[in-house]
């Protein structure tokens, strides 16, 4: 990771931290402006916070105004905070649990990241690292931190849910239309070319002679003639060699022009004469596969899982709301502190729609075995 650029004066005017121009810049680096169960958070760490955060708006505070840096600053410094101190509080309960990244994993991740990056020799790494200005050290500290926060939210979250049968069947039949496999063809195709020039035309009597060949080959095809003989006779397509058969085509995956085509066509139709890209098509609906609406037993591992996901995020909010009340957080400045309380404030915790009364309760995905 580069190292961020180093925000003006303005976001201490920002958040309160001084009044403008009290301080000199150096005496205020290593300023605490938090304290979470005695762990702090420095002024350089929200400066490197926001920065990223700016980056990634692929804004320059540089060509900004100081009213528009301000405006910046405020819409992303309250859930900055919010983010911060949930952070130090999810590392420090993996740590009261005893997760660590140990040499032998390190060392698994660390040759995963050498092959996807075609890295190697450890020169090669070294540079790398270097260039993103990292060392071996930070590396491995982002590594862990990262970590140790997927396996407190795995295992103090998503281990604990459960989703019984009652809440599926809810969920299905509120979302029925989302369960349906969409209509699918096999096509045979027979593609008359129109050379093209380099310089991206085409002769008008090349076209009309391509033209006048298609309507030709749809007139034999409509007369009763093999359209898999048409194909190997006449077709410039790469699909000759296998009888000019595509798919199978999900209707739903055509640009509209050509799903209005297709979609009123049964098996054995054929198209008119189309213009594309590559010259002039004509299409033959080899077979033809209806929508169809998925019932409960096809559906339910893909509703387990969709339920899972919204149970994960109403009990992860629930679990940092209930760290955030039973944590000691200290702030050092009342500016930061309004921002932080009204940000959380915002925060409604969701809730999952109440499942009806089934005779079947049975559960649909079972509690995860803790992982250590």
């Amino acid at each position: 990771m580069k190292s961020p650029f180093r925000l003006p004066p303005l976001v201490i005017v920002l958040v309160g931290v001084l009044a403008a121009g009290a301080v000199a810049r150096a005496e205020i680096v290593e300023r605490v402006l938090v304290k979470i169960n005695g762990e702090i958070l420095t002024q350089t760490e929200l400066e490197t916070m926001q920065s990223r955060a700016l980056r990634d708006r692929r804004v320059n505070p540089t060509t900004m105004s100081n009213a528009e840096l301000m405006k910046a600053l405020a819409e992303i410094t309250p859930q900055l905070l919010v983010d911060a101190v949930d952070e130090v509080l999810l590392l420090q309960r993996g740590k009261e649990l005893g997760y660590k990244l140990n040499d032998d994993r390190f060392k698994q991740i660390l040759d995963n990241i050498k092959k996807e990056n075609k890295i190697e020799t450890e020169e090669q790494l070294q540079a790398a690292l270097k260039a993103e200005g990292m060392t071996m050290a930070d590396l491995r500290k982002q590594l862990e931190r990262s970590m140790i926060l997927q396996q407190v939210k795995g295992n103090e979250v998503m281990a604990r849910i459960s989703i019984t049968e009652a809440e599926g069947r809810a969920y299905f039949e509120g979302h029925r239309n989302e369960f349906v496999t969409p209509a699918t063809m096999m096509l045979r195709e027979i593609l008359v070319s129109v050379p093209v020039a380099r310089t991206g035309t085409f002769s008008v009597g090349q076209d009309e002679a391509a033209k006048a060949r298609a309507d030709a080959l749809l007139a034999r095809a409509k007369a009763g003639e093999s359209f898999e003989k048409l194909v190997a006779e006449a077709s410039d397509a790469p699909s000759k060699g296998n009888g000019g058969l595509i798919g199978p085509i999900s209707l739903n995956d055509l640009e509209p022009t050509l799903k209005a085509v297709f979609e009123s066509l049964k098996q054995g139709d054929l198209t008119t004469v189309l213009r594309t890209a590559g010259g002039y098509q004509i299409y033959k609906v080899e077979t033809l596969t209806p929508s169809q609406e998925l019932g409960w037993d096809q559906a339910k591992d893909e509703i387990g899982n969709r339920v899972a996901q919204s149970k994960e995020s109403v009990e992860f909010a629930k679990y940092l709301a209930k760290m955030r009340a039973q944590a000691v957080i200290d702030w050092k400045n009342a500016e930061l502190k309004r921002m932080y309380d009204e940000q959380v404030a915002k925060e409604e915790v969701p809730t999952v729609p109440t499942a009806p009364t089934v005779k079947r309760d049975q559960p649909l995905a079972p509690k995860k075995d803790e992982q250590t």
